[in-house]
């Protein structure tokens, strides 16, 4: 059981103006706010966002998203939504993705830093 995935981060300040709005919309709220990272969950931390330990600047991992199931395609389409309000790029509109599945909608964005996320739901409308 995973519990819990960071991804880099080299500006904690444009991290948090991201994250805040965004895990909102998701139903997570910051739950760890330190030096170093922030984090977001439903409870405990679950996603955080880390100044790398080693120092050096915060890369992308080529290959690496993360994705967060919501309830409804409207859900997807807001994520995207204020995502882009608050400092993201799109990198996959709101849509069906039936490579994966017929009823896979997805959208991607990535955050300040080029991290990709996404949000997807399996409801049907």
């Amino acid at each position: 059981m995973i519990h819990h995935l960071s991804v880099g981060t080299s500006d904690l300040d444009r991290a948090r103006a991201f994250y805040d709005p965004v895990m909102r919309e998701l139903g997570l709220r910051r739950t760890l706010d330190v030096e170093d990272a922030v984090g977001y969950g439903a409870g405990i931390t679950s996603f955080s966002l880390n100044r790398p330990a080693d120092g050096r600047a915060a890369t992308v991992g080529n290959g690496t998203h993360v994705a967060f199931e919501v309830e409804t395609r409207a859900a997807v389409d807001a994520f995207f939504r204020v995502a882009l309000a608050h400092g993201g790029t799109g990198d996959g509109e709101p849509g069906l993705r039936p490579e994966y599945d017929a009823h896979y909608y997805a959208a991607f964005v990535r955050d300040p830093d080029g991290n990709k996320i996404e949000a997807l739901t399996f409801a049907a409308a």
